[in-house]
């Protein structure tokens, strides 16, 4: 399959992209140039609805993979937020949906639930979002900018609330048995991704968490559809 990956030169992209791309033909679409140069780049604006059109002749899938400035607490992060987490998920699927994409994935966030996390359990993804600072809560409306492709253009978007993609040697050396993490190895974040890129079924949000005990996060839904579950095991 053909995927457009907007976004794909970011610190999760470039963690993940190797992975997909033994599966599918990637086409970035990115201010900078991917990881990897053998794949085909765009060099483009996430703003510029034509350029993401042009990005998305050709194409079977949308995988948006932009992230926003994490700096939340200055002028300019918010703006980046609001620019890149709702402005650009519309104007991407737009652009998928003038190109005959029908089907996407969003890299969304387990962000859109207020902090700490880690003191909360989430029974099922009906649990409504409720983030309030401006990360999470633009994630949050970038889901709903996901839903309304769904229903205006009848496209599939499935949106992956993703916990702290780790590369796997950072995660075993932070994870231990017995101590909760809901942290996810770049490998299983990537097997979501493959997972997501196949399944179509009108809008759905998956939690894609490395809480392989579940203690923190009832992952049965990703499980059911998906046929996700994490893989990733502490060693000591």
């Amino acid at each position: 399959m053909r995927v457009l990956v907007v976004g794909g030169s970011g610190y999760v992209a470039s963690q993940v992209l190797p992975i997909l791309a033994r599966e599918h033909t990637l086409r970035v679409f990115d201010l900078r140039p991917p990881s990897d140069p053998s794949w085909e780049y765009h060099d483009g604006n996430i703003g510029d609805a034509q350029a993401l059109i042009a990005a998305a002749a050709g194409m079977d899938a949308l995988l948006y993979m932009a992230m926003g400035d994490k700096n939340y607490t200055k002028l300019p992060g918010v703006v980046s937020n609001l620019d890149v987490n709702i402005k650009g998920v519309y104007l991407a699927l737009y652009a998928a949906h003038q190109a005959g994409i029908a089907h996407a994935v969003y890299t969304s966030s387990m962000s859109v639930y207020g902090a700490p996390l880690l003191e909360r359990y989430f029974p099922d993804e009906e649990l409504t979002p409720d983030a309030t600072e401006i990360y999470g809560f633009s994630k949050r409306l970038g889901e709903e900018a996901c839903r309304n492709a769904t229903r205006e253009w009848g496209m599939s978007v499935n949106a992956l609330r993703l916990c702290f993609p780790t590369p796997e040697s950072e995660w075993l050396a932070a994870t231990h048995i017995g101590t909760p993490t809901i942290a996810t190895t770049s490998g299983d974040v990537a097997r979501a991704l493959l997972a997501a890129l196949a399944y179509r079924g009108g809008f759905q949000a998956f939690m894609i968490s490395g809480d392989y005990e579940q203690k923190i996060m009832n992952l049965a839904k990703a499980k059911r559809l998906l046929g996700w579950e994490p893989l990733a095991r502490p060693t000591t």
